[in-house]
């Protein structure tokens, strides 16, 4: 083992962490707790109930496909039935009528309602009445087409929301509240009071540790719920619960923490909800009545789980690391001769590194460095100059080809050949701890190059810099991003070989 870290300069001398000045990777306070505890990655939820909005889909549909019989006749084709339902289905999508809050109302809805019928048979008279003069409705069976129509949908409706209310008192969903006392506490105290809303509290997210005890204080008739403040809890308090809700008190953005708070229950596809007075003032159209729960604003935020490559980005890893392994061969026999000669024994070191979803994994790179004792080598961070380098090893590290025996771990599927680059449990926890957005890198497999990197964010840079950059990256990703990268990682290789 050797004291190398994934993203050390090209030389490096070892330094203490508290020697490297702020605002870079080692001027953190260390961890509380245990040393090396990983979780595993929370199961992807349904952000979006679909268990509401196919009952009420069908309640539209058999309430249109009614009035249509009625009004057209039985003796009509079934095309015209079937365009009158499609259209109201769309229209009824535009105005987010498949959207329905945590406690729904078909008084709140019956403008919307109304107004949607009586454009769909508007538009059906008007058809009729340009296909055949004959056919056109006067205008009392249209204005009671409207009526009746809008009174089936409006009934159809009413027994799905009774329904839901009822399946919600029997089995209200685990929800996470996030936000500060006393607003957080009020809100759970509604909900546990009243389990038709659909969310059952079973935890208290602070964006930032609260100086009270591990939980938080009970409103009136509310229980006393746990704190949760690191990640590890909030995971934990996912997989345990089967979290599929996170109701925010404070706008999500407003600062880096809770954005990402936010971050991480999009990537767990939970659904996000704004509740209090920000719910208010942020609602818009085409969502403008936001909805209720026992007093409080609340509407669902707009997200949906970022792209994480999945299939097609494994391809690309797979299509390119695969051959360029297998032409790079007489490379890798050439540094590992070089490394054996000039250092002894060991070519390859060996380093546990944090992967996606907080799991562990070893990760491979020809020795540089020679070799220290375990403790070093996985808390003592690489800065530049080391007196104990050989010319092989600066040569390695001067031309990344140190790097090279990390093209296995991609095709093993532990690494990516772009991503976040992977850092060592402890250094982890000192980072999660200190910079809130750095926990979130995890959501991607960690790669060889990333976007931080060839931004020049390598060795003893910020690390609230390449956590943004990361997260960057993990949002915005695209197949066509990482080949991007990848050509700039190999210009700067050249460019590096010929200064």
């Amino acid at each position: 083992m050797t004291t190398e870290s994934a993203d050390a300069p090209h030389s490096a001398r070892v330094l203490p962490p508290s020697a490297l000045p702020r605002p870079t990777a080692a001027a953190v306070h260390p961890p509380r707790g245990p040393g090396r505890e990983t979780l595993p990655p929370p199961r992807p939820g349904r952000g979006v109930r679909r268990r509401t909005v196919a009952p009420l889909m069908a309640a539209d549909c058999l309430a249109t496909a009614g009035a249509a019989l009625f009004v057209l006749g039985t003796g009509t084709t079934p095309a015209a039935p079937a365009a009158v339902v499609l259209g109201l289905l769309l229209l009824h999508f535009q105005a987010g009528l498949y959207r329905p809050g945590p406690a729904p109302s078909v008084l709140d809805d019956l403008p919307a309602l109304l107004g949607r019928s009586a454009v769909c048979w508007c538009a059906v008279a008007a058809v009729l009445a340009a296909l055949d003069p004959g056919k056109a409705l006067p205008p009392a069976v249209l204005g009671g087409a409207v009526a009746a129509h809008t009174l089936l949908v409006c009934g159809g409706r009413a027994t799905v929301h009774r329904a839901r209310r009822n399946a919600h008192r029997r089995g209200p969903r685990a929800t996470l509240i996030v936000g500060s006392d006393p607003a957080a506490g009020r809100l759970a105290a509604v909900l546990h009071a009243h389990p038709e809303y659909g969310m059952r509290p079973v935890g208290v997210v602070t964006p930032t540790p609260p100086p009270g005890g591990p939980e938080a204080p009970p409103a009136r008739g509310g229980p006393a719920l746990p704190r949760l403040t690191s990640a590890q809890d909030i995971t934990r308090a996912v997989i345990q619960n089967t979290v599929r809700d996170a109701v925010f008190t404070q706008p999500p953005y407003g600062d880096p923490h809770t954005a990402a708070l936010l971050r991480r229950f999009i990537d767990q596809g939970s659904a996000i909800w704004l509740a209090g007075p920000a719910a208010a003032r942020e609602g818009r159209a085409p969502y403008a009545d936001t909805d209720r729960i026992g007093g409080f604003a609340c509407r669902r935020l707009d997200t949906c789980p970022p792209r994480h490559g999945g299939r097609a980005k494994r391809a690309l890893d797979l299509a390119l690391a695969g051959p360029a392994l297998a032409l790079a061969a007489p490379l890798l026999l050439g540094c590992a001769l070089a490394v054996r000669l000039a250092d002894g024994p060991g070519v390859l070191f060996r380093q546990e590194r944090i992967g996606r979803g907080g799991r562990t994994f070893t990760l491979l790179k020809f020795r540089t460095l020679p070799p220290c004792d375990a403790r070093e080598a996985e808390t003592r961070w690489s800065v530049a100059d080391d007196d104990r380098m050989s010319r092989a090893g600066r040569l390695l590290r001067r031309t990344a080809l140190d790097e090279l025996p990390q093209l296995w771990n991609v095709l093993r599927g532990e690494m990516s050949l772009v991503g976040p680059r992977p850092e060592r449990p402890f250094f982890v926890q000192r980072f999660t701890r200190a910079y809130p957005e750095y926990g979130a890198r995890h959501r991607m497999p960690p790669g060889i190059t990333g976007l931080a990197q060839v931004h020049g964010l390598r060795g003893d840079t910020s690390i609230e810099d390449r956590a943004r950059f990361d997260n960057l990256y993990i949002d915005s990703w695209s197949l066509g991003q990482d080949v991007r990268i990848l050509l700039r990682t190999a210009a700067s290789l050249v460019r590096r070989e010929g200064g």
